[in-house]
């Protein structure tokens, strides 16, 4: 994606930066590593918006992008300095956390207001609503997040676990599995599997996509999060880093279909029409909820976060009482005002 000029200068007043330019850029750039969790696509335009755009840079940082295999990855390179930066799944990173030597990794920027967890699943196999379920195969892969709330979600939605069969299966197969019809839905990210199928043939009529936040799930989803060294000596570039990408997240919003080019260029062999469909999907399901609406991007409401803790717990015995502060870093966010999507 290319910038005119007053393009540009629209750009840097939107993030509140245009008075303050010329001086940035007398100052050294900050050079910072982040890494994704997965293979880039269509949902990290914002990122790939602010980096095509030359937001960044104008905020005086220079980012280096790279990819890790998963959140744990990308939490551990962040742990031990390997990478400055972050997006990694913020339930990840709480029981990440709560081991006995963990470093102090917090979240700076929630990127996902609501977790994209999910059940996918057949409409013709009999499933069109969450207790459905029962007395059916839900394909599990290994190492997925969504499964982690699953056990908090049964009670609340009163689905009776004992009656579900769960079949541990690859995540490489989560699709392909599914669309032979060898399970009746499978767990995991709403923006990846349901559009997968859809790609694959699976008609829309034909797939339930039950959102965990549809059905009572308080979680978050993917964060931005910051190596405590770095943001201690750094605490000025993280806020511009974070200027930067709330500026990416507005553009993508505005313009998903010229967003989604500057993904394309750095992903082989995608499908345009496909990552846009991802990217319009988290936008308005994951991004730009109603909440954000109301109170701008990345923060946290505390009562949210102490009921996903409690959600968490269902499935995971706590060794410390994180309180907010604990996990997540607002000190760096601009302020709310600034913040604002529409």
């Amino acid at each position: 994606m290319s910038y005119t000029p007053t393009r540009r200068r629209m750009l840097l007043s939107a993030i509140g930066a245009g008075v303050l330019v010329s001086s940035r850029k007398a100052r050294a750039a900050t050079a910072l590593r982040f890494s994704f969790e997965r293979p880039l696509d269509g949902t990290t335009a914002p990122f790939m918006v602010a980096a095509a755009g030359g937001l960044f840079g104008a905020e005086g940082v220079t980012v280096t992008m790279d990819t890790a295999a998963g959140s744990q990855d990308a939490i551990s390179r962040v742990a031990s300095g390997a990478s400055e930066m972050a997006l990694a799944d913020l339930n990840a990173l709480i029981r990440f956390r709560d081991g006995d030597t963990a470093p102090a990794v917090k979240a700076v920027f929630v990127l996902f207001d609501k977790a994209p967890y999910a059940v996918i699943a057949r409409r013709s196999r009999g499933i069109n609503t969450l207790t459905d379920v029962e007395g059916k195969t839900l394909g599990v892969a290994e190492g997925d997040l969504a499964i982690r709330f699953w056990p908090s979600l049964a009670h609340s939605n009163n689905v009776n676990s004992a009656k579900v069969r769960f079949e541990k299966i690859s995540a490489a197969v989560r699709e392909p599995i599914l669309s032979a019809g060898q399970v009746d839905a499978v767990t995991g990210f709403s923006y990846l599997s349901a559009i997968n199928l859809r790609d694959r043939g699976i008609p829309a009529s034909d797939l339930a996509v039950l959102r965990f936040a549809d059905y009572g799930c308080e979680a978050y989803g993917q964060a931005v999060i910051v190596n405590p060294k770095f943001a201690a000596d750094h605490v000025d570039a993280v806020s511009a880093f974070l200027r930067a990408l709330i500026a990416g997240v507005r553009l993508a919003n505005d313009a998903p279909g010229r967003a989604i080019d500057d993904v394309i260029t750095r992903v082989d062999g995608a499908s345009r029409d496909l990552e846009l469909e991802r990217l319009r999907v988290v936008l308005k399901d994951n991004i730009v909820t109603d909440h954000v609406k109301a109170h701008g991007l990345g923060s946290i409401d505390a009562a949210r976060f102490r009921a996903s803790l409690q959600a968490i717990a269902a499935d995971f015995k706590f060794h410390k009482n994180f309180t907010l502060p604990d996990i997540f870093d607002d000190t760096m966010l601009p302020p709310p005002e600034q913040r604002q999507i529409n």
